[in-house]
């Protein structure tokens, strides 16, 4: 028999039970478009996770108080051996390689203007916020720069509170009360944004001394180093180290995070839930393949006539295995592509009704959905087709 005589035998073999052919290849369908679906959503959260760290810049680190031993990104809110104050930021300062440094005092405060008002967070900063964070300013102008440890009554408003507060007008120049206290309003932000759910926009700007006081504590949650180049990373973190391990007595109880290593760590935790999602998604795959399987072993036992009748024809074990393989892959490759096509109908439905939601497909989860169907199809299609070359022409014909 010739190969195009093998592929009209089994097309036809297909054809010839449609429904049954259908509910076959709902299973992968399912699976396909399962998998898919899932593993565009663990890699679209990935990438926008990825995205909220890098937009703060790559050359950036953190210093937080305590020692973590464990791997991993350090709690900011762990306990500490030893407080980092303000002297250990204007000794972080002056290691070389460092271009800027924000001490940072934090916390939530009720912000009041008139008779209006809300609790937001408080971030106690410096000037150097905008280069180091890359934050906007939206209108007027940043934290003035001075001396750490005496801060100015003033205040910069994210646009979020602002609106909250002064609706459309002018709110530059205006005073605010934060905790009790007067400041006056200097500055706003230009829109920033949430990042993991924060909206970074809803949110006041004071000197860290102003913080300090209104909190009243004089540690600090976290110093943010802003150094030269990214490929000095390791450089300034054995710089800095050495400078606070020796005014800490000669005891390392900090923490010190580039954000390469948090963006590392982000992936490598990202990357193991997107595997196991796929994993769960991929059940249906094997239930798919089950359901091909038991297909292509009654077409056998209905077919064994037929395949004796091929036999005494001439026809090889090799070219009844293609007949038989051949319907098992049309079957999981229309199956492939009916789950890629109701995949990527899903998802720009999904877009279209939760835009917030981060779904991206590659063209390689693409590629591995449908090499993945072909070899479900390949593999579920072995037994039958083997079970059929092993059919004795003479018993087979007698089967009729």
């Amino acid at each position: 028999m010739l190969s195009p005589d093998l592929i009209r035998l089994a097309v036809s073999a297909v054809l010839a039970h449609r429904l049954r052919s259908v509910l076959t290849t709902l299973g992968i369908v399912i699976g396909i478009a399962s998998v898919m679906l899932l593993t565009s959503l663990g890699e679209g959260t990935r990438q926008y996770i990825l995205a909220q760290f890098t937009q703060f810049g790559t050359n950036l680190l953190q210093i937080t108080p305590g020692r973590i031993t464990t791997q991993g990104i350090p709690s900011a809110m762990g306990g500490t051996v030893r407080k980092l104050t303000l002297e250990d930021a204007d000794a972080v300062r002056r290691v070389p390689g460092v271009e800027r440094v924000v001490p940072v005092s934090f916390g939530q405060a009720r912000v009041a203007a008139g008779e209006r008002g809300r609790s937001v967070f408080i971030y106690g900063v410096t000037a150097d916020v905008p280069a180091t964070w890359k934050f906007l300013i939206g209108e007027g102008r940043f934290l003035p720069d001075g001396d750490l440890r005496r801060g100015e009554p003033v205040a910069v408003l994210g646009p979020t509170l602002k609106r909250e507060l002064f609706g459309d007008a002018n709110a530059l120049g205006e005073h605010v009360r934060i905790g009790g206290r007067r400041l006056q309003v200097i500055g706003l932000m230009a829109p920033k944004g949430q990042m993991l759910g924060f909206d970074i926009d809803d949110a006041a700007y004071v000197p860290v001394a102003v913080a300090q006081q209104l909190f009243n504590r004089d540690e600090l949650l976290e110093i943010d180093v802003l150094f030269s180049h990214a490929g000095e990373s390791d450089a300034v973190v054995d710089r800095i180290r050495a400078v606070l391990t020796r005014r800490h007595d000669n005891e390392e109880d900090f923490t010190i995070v580039t954000q390469r290593e948090m963006l590392d760590t982000a992936d490598r935790i990202l990357g193991v839930v997107s595997l196991a999602v796929t994993g769960i998604a991929a059940i249906s795959l094997v239930v798919g393949a089950i359901g091909v399987l038991t297909m292509m072993w009654i077409s056998v036992g209905e077919r064994t006539s037929e395949i004796g009748l091929l036999k005494a024809l001439g026809a090889t074990p090799g070219q009844i295995l293609i007949v038989f393989l051949g319907e098992a892959l049309m079957l999981s490759l229309a199956g492939g592509a009916l789950g890629l096509a109701c995949g990527f109908t899903l998802a720009a439905v999904i877009r279209l009704f939760v835009p917030a939601l981060p779904l991206s497909t590659s063209a390689g989860y693409v590629a591995a959905a449908l090499l993945t169907s072909v070899l479900v199809g390949l593999l579920s299609g072995v037994l039958p087709a083997r079970r059929a070359t092993r059919l004795d022409p003479i018993d087979a014909l007698r089967a009729e």
